[in-house]
């Protein structure tokens, strides 16, 4: 009998616990709301850039230390290759023997102006042979053999002088191609010996170096990497449903992982208008109101975007919320106009008031 009074109890328990109402209700409250976009953060120092070799080589030694600040146009590394500064050598020389060729006391310019000095005075007496014998010719005195032997010898030297000219004007044409070929080859090694020294292009810090003395350099992987000292970069990550809300002006509320729970306010700088395929998401630049005391590249935290704040509105949890759109109040499922959202609250714009009960729905 004992069992069954028990088992009665048990029942009727259960049978007043399904009776009793278990919906949670709540008024709408005024108050201040304000709508913000999520996205992680990672700091990255302003132009931060990876220095890379123009050319193959070994690296001799690194100029500088991480962390060291430079100079734009600081040297950063070394490369060396014997190649170059052997190409270099040899159009040296080869500049030097053109030069010479042109404009030295040995050209080959010289010896073909002897050559077209001799045929001037040759063709200056053939002349004057043919001219005297053409006289005597004409006074019918002496032979039409010895004419015609003084006239071919003025057109022959005629002849010469005129293709002696001829190889002068192309000979010359000729080593001024090859002298200006040779200063062109000589600038270019010299260009190119240069590009064995690596160079900064900014005024910053010098954050990684990637390559040890001895160790082969290419022009594929990266030597250095430079950026700012002092300016960096808020670098978040917005979903690509929210980045239509995100206009350059905006406030960021930042945390991060380094600094614990202390807030850092920043100003939307930069929207990069590209979608990373990868995460669905695009990349949104924001600069501190006031820096961190301290800040290296690669720290990481959360932000939060605020696209809008309003005041004294109609709000309730977003939990209380069906399908978006809709309440459950005393008189049923209502429709309801949803304004601006927070992590937890949502606005109402209409179809209810602050008298209004409305139901947590199971």
């Amino acid at each position: 009998m004992g069992a069954y009074k028990q088992f009665l109890l048990l029942f009727f328990y259960i049978l007043i616990a399904s009776c009793t109402p278990n919906d949670q209700k709540i008024l709408p409250t005024k108050t201040t709301i304000t709508e913000s976009v999520y996205s992680s953060v990672t700091i990255q120092p302003d132009s931060l850039y990876h220095a890379y070799a123009a050319v193959h080589g070994i690296l001799d030694k690194n100029l500088i230390e991480e962390g060291d600040v430079v100079k734009k146009e600081t040297p950063l590394v070394q490369i060396i290759n014997s190649n170059p500064k052997l190409n270099t050598e040899n159009a040296k020389l080869s500049l030097d023997l053109a030069q010479k060729n042109y404009n030295g006391s040995a050209a080959i310019l010289s010896s073909i102006q002897d050559e077209i000095e001799a045929a001037t005075l040759k063709l200056s007496n053939d002349s004057i042979n043919y001219c005297r014998q053409k006289n005597l010719w004409e006074q019918r005195i002496g032979s039409k053999v010895e004419f015609d032997t003084k006239k071919l010898a003025y057109e022959l030297s005629e002849s010469s002088l005129n293709l002696l000219k001829s190889k002068y004007q192309r000979t010359k044409d000729e080593l001024e191609t090859q002298l200006k070929q040779a200063e062109n080859n000589y600038k270019t090694s010299l260009i190119t010996t240069k590009d064995f020294t690596i160079n900064s292009k900014i005024h910053g810090k010098v954050y990684a170096l990637y390559k040890n003395p001895g160790e082969i350099v290419n022009t594929l992987e990266p030597l250095a990497a430079i950026g700012s000292a002092n300016v960096f970069v808020i670098e978040m990550l917005v979903d690509e449903v929210d980045i239509v809300k995100i206009k350059k002006g905006q406030t960021a509320v930042i945390t991060l992982d380094a600094y614990n729970s202390k807030v850092f306010t920043a100003e939307v700088s930069k929207i990069y208008p590209k979608k990373d395929e990868r995460n669905q998401t695009f990349m949104v630049e924001a600069l501190f109101d006031q820096n961190p005391e301290v800040l290296y590249p690669g720290l990481s935290g959360e932000a939060n975007i605020i696209i809008d704040t309003k005041k004294d509105v109609l709000t309730i949890p977003k939990q209380y919320v069906i399908d978006d759109t809709k309440v459950k109040t005393d008189a049923g499922i209502i429709e309801i106009k949803i304004g601006l959202q927070s992590m937890d609250t949502v606005e109402v714009l209409s179809g209810i008031t602050t008298e209004t009960w409305i139901y947590k729905p199971n």
